[in-house]
């Protein structure tokens, strides 16, 4: 008898131990899964800084990371719907498009306005394969989970990220103060990229060079020029272009920088970018060259321009003392300097322009920086 009740005392030891061992390993296994979680969010959001340092377009951004999104973290659906100033505009998602129209209305729906208004996370779930989440009107099947995080800026909506999963309660056990981060991140990208979708709105193209205006420099010229470790930077200055519009005529000033214009750009590379800087000033990145190679081809482009007639156009009103002109000569100055990849275009191209502004009119040489 004595024995059994030793062997009973034993058994219920090795229970309790055993029970003991299995909370700390779950406990241990939880907390590498946390663990891994945030490693995963710290790849993630590396994959985030890559994204926006790389020369594609702001919404070529906004895809790429929505993909990343899907990819490390095994989500079934991810969308990312942004407020554009007149309607709501799905910039990333990997549902079919037939669904976009639910996708991009569901500020609307009555189960996530509350979340909309008090800027908090909403998970919303079935319990059964034949029920439906809410939102859902024809592709109930799609999704049985979802995810709805309202995205912020200053206080100021934008728009939201949701992510849906095929399965009942699918994301009852996912840490979602990661998800926080994650949420944080894609505000801090959809920040940065609308920085850079602004300077490509400010891109125009000017009416009397045909050229596209400086800010194409810093957006979409500069997929290419950063292709290269280094490019040389020419920046030129028209400086009789003022005395031409006053003293001759404005007709006539336009035509001249048409025609000094034409003259570069037919000498030009599709890999070199050349456009109207500022008033009389004009910048030409070469992709690629070197500074000597191009100081030869602007002391070339030099001698043509300025052997370029211009006859005054019918606005010209001659002073009747004086003897009628029969054309005008542009003269230009130029500088040119390296750019360095990953380096400040636009301070550079400040630095040139001061240089341009102090230098003598009457200067005849190649200036470098």
């Amino acid at each position: 008898m004595g024995a059994l009740i030793v062997f009973i005392i034993l058994l219920l030891g090795i229970a309790i131990a055993l029970v003991v061992y299995n909370i700390n390993l779950r406990r241990k296994l939880h907390v590498l899964d946390n663990t891994n979680q945030k490693v995963n969010s710290l790849n993630v959001l590396q994959d985030f800084m890559n994204t926006i340092s790389e020369q594609i377009t702001a919404d070529e951004k906004i895809r790429k990371i929505n993909e990343i999104l899907i990819e490390r973290y095994k989500i079934k659906y991810s969308t990312i719907v942004i407020y554009n100033g007149a309607e709501y505009e799905i910039k990333a998602s990997n549902v079919e498009k037939k669904h976009w129209d639910t996708l991009k209305n569901l500020q609307s729906e009555k189960v996530f306005i509350d979340s909309i208004q008090t800027a908090t996370t909403k998970y919303i779930t079935v319990n059964g394969e034949n029920e439906r989440l809410p939102y859902l009107k024809m592709e109930y099947a799609r999704a049985k989970s979802a995810m709805f995080f309202p995205l912020y800026i200053d206080n100021i909506y934008i728009g939201y990220w949701i992510i849906e999963g095929s399965m009942p309660h699918e994301f009852d056990n996912v840490d979602t103060t990661v998800l926080e981060v994650v949420k944080n991140n894609i505000i801090s990208v959809l920040r940065t990229v609308e920085n850079q979708r602004i300077i490509n709105n400010l891109v125009r193209e000017d009416l009397y060079s045909g050229l596209k205006t400086a800010e194409y420099l810093y957006s979409g010229a500069r997929t290419v020029i950063d292709r290269y470790p280094t490019s040389a930077v020419c920046l030129f200055k028209i400086v009789n272009l003022p005395k031409i519009n006053e003293r001759v005529s404005r007709k006539t000033g336009n035509e001249v920088i048409a025609k000094v214009c034409k003259l570069i750009k037919e000498n030009l590379s599709n890999e070199y970018f050349f456009v109207r800087y500022n008033g009389p000033k004009f910048a030409i990145v070469f992709s690629g060259s070197d500074v000597e190679g191009v100081a030869q081809f602007m002391k070339d482009i030099k001698a043509r321009v300025e052997t370029t007639k211009v006859k005054p156009r019918e606005d010209y009103r001659a002073d009747l003392a004086a003897k009628p002109m029969p054309y005008v000569l542009p003269r230009i100055n130029v500088v040119v300097t390296t750019y360095y990849k990953g380096t400040a275009l636009e301070g550079l191209l400040l630095k040139m322009e001061e240089y341009l502004d102090n230098a003598n009119e009457n200067e005849n040489e190649i200036n470098y920086l």
